[in-house]
């Protein structure tokens, strides 16, 4: 039997109730439970004036962004008209139904102003944490680090020819960050190199062709996990290039100790952190385990021994060469002022059987030996232990976030420009995993039956 058309008539009165739906498994509801910021609130208020109009709450922006961030809406105008839309997260932003959704722009004015001089995204970033480790998923016992590039808001197209230097009519923002950080470690005082070409739209970002295919401009993503639950511990936004991540790693480790009181036992990182100054850095500074694959160029692929071949003598501080003769060191730092060298005695080297195999071109052998030996010594023997195997497969977990945040998060590009554009997208997408990691590992209380 058809059924009977349904008009729609109007009613006197309504009763409606936000909460009753929105699903209890819904994600919004599980992350509800972590977000206080109040503290948040405080941290602005000196930027805010006590005469005039009244302004968007900020506690419903930082709301907005979490919701966008969390559900991968990387546009700003989309992210107010599903707020618009969605019953959810009306709820999630305490909007009701008839609450107005601000418009699109005041992110914008707010994250130029008001947000980065008082810091806000970072310590909404911080706040997260903090509710990690008050619910015991921060061990820290064990950490890892790594740092992965992601694309800038720049065409690859447009780019200048670095060696030339940024034109002079660019006066965007972005710019005027870019020459602000020409002398900072994570980014312009990185490397001497000159990149080989600029983007006028975002200077700071670094052109890059780490992945293989075609070059791009990109920032690197550097995160510092915890190992018990993949909590990120700490994120820093630096310029695509090997020594700013190293930067980042330092920063991030000491920050984590000031702010948080955290002193791993262990750092688990690839071999682009295992230079000899790094390795000497966590052992000998910071008292922390390197399970770091050592970075070395020491091995010989023309035929003669390599300084593997050559057996360290601790308490004598001699070099032995296969041949039993002894390599000693006058005690005068060379190269990059952190390098020892061991020669071993001219009449000793000509008469050696073994001569041809060990310096066929030279009238006796030499052995660079770093002051920084016995911490990558250490980290050799970590790698060839089982608890180094067992780090070794903890650290993907880093790997897995940045897969995460790629993939689930959308953010594979970043959205904003400038070093400061980056910092804001990070520490909101790491505030975000660390919300969705508590709310998939802490489940929502069931009610009790009456």
């Amino acid at each position: 039997m058809m059924g009977p058309r349904q008009v729609e008539q109007g009613a006197l009165f309504y009763e409606f109730s936000l909460d009753t739906h929105v699903p209890t498994d819904h994600l919004l509801r599980s992350i509800d439970r972590f977000v206080d910021l109040t503290g948040l609130r405080q941290e602005l208020a000196p930027f805010y004036a006590s005469t005039g109009r009244p302004s968007v709450d900020p506690e419903l922006m930082i709301r907005m962004l979490i919701v966008g961030y969390c559900l991968g809406i990387r546009s700003e105008r989309r992210l107010c008209d599903e707020v618009h839309l969605n019953l959810a997260y009306r709820w999630f932003c305490r909007l009701g139904l008839d609450g107005r959704v601000p418009d699109h722009s005041t992110f914008s004015k707010n994250r130029h102003g008001r947000f980065r001089d008082c810091d806000l995204l970072r310590r909404l970033f911080e706040t997260v944490l903090a509710r990690c480790i008050t619910e015991g998923l921060v061990g820290g016992e064990g950490f890892a680090v790594d740092g992965s590039l992601i694309k800038a808001d720049a065409n690859r197209q447009k780019g200048v020819e670095g060696s030339a230097g940024l034109p002079p009519e660019v006066v965007s923002r972005a710019a005027q960050e870019y020459l602000a950080v020409l002398d900072e470690a994570a980014f312009g005082a990185a490397t001497p190199v000159p990149p080989k070409f600029i983007s006028p739209a975002d200077p700071a970002a670094r052109w890059t062709g780490a992945h293989g295919g075609q070059a791009f401009f990109a920032y690197t993503a550097n995160y510092l996990i915890d190992l018990d639950h993949a909590i990120i511990v700490d994120v820093e936004a630096t310029t695509a290039i090997r020594q700013a991540e190293v930067t980042a790693a330092k920063r991030m480790i000491e920050r984590s100790r000031e702010r948080f009181d955290l002193y791993p036992a262990k750092l688990a990182g690839d071999s682009g952190y295992g230079s000899a100054e790094m390795l000497g850095w966590l052992v000998y500074e910071q008292g922390i385990e390197p399970h770091i694959s050592v970075f070395d160029k020491s091995t010989r692929t023309d035929g003669t021994f390599s300084r593997a071949d050559f057996t360290y003598d601790q308490p004598g501080d001699v070099y032995r060469c296969p041949a039993g003769q002894v390599l000693t060191t006058t005690g005068t730092l060379v190269n990059d002022g952190a390098t020892l060298l061991y020669r071993a005695s001219k009449f000793a080297c000509a008469p050696c059987p073994l001569k041809a195999r060990c310096c066929p071109n030279e009238p006796v052998r030499k052995v660079p030996r770093s002051i920084y030996e016995g911490a990558r010594d250490m980290a050799r023997d970590i790698a060839r232990s089982e608890e180094g195997k067992t780090s070794r497969r903890e650290r993907k977990k880093v790997e897995m976030l940045f897969a995460h945040l790629k993939l689930i998060l959308k953010l594979d590009r970043l959205r904003l420009r400038g070093p400061n554009g980056a910092k804001d997208e990070f520490h909101l997408a790491a505030a975000a995993q660390n919300l969705r990691k508590l709310a998939k590992i802490i489940p929502v209380p069931q009610p009790s039956p009456a």
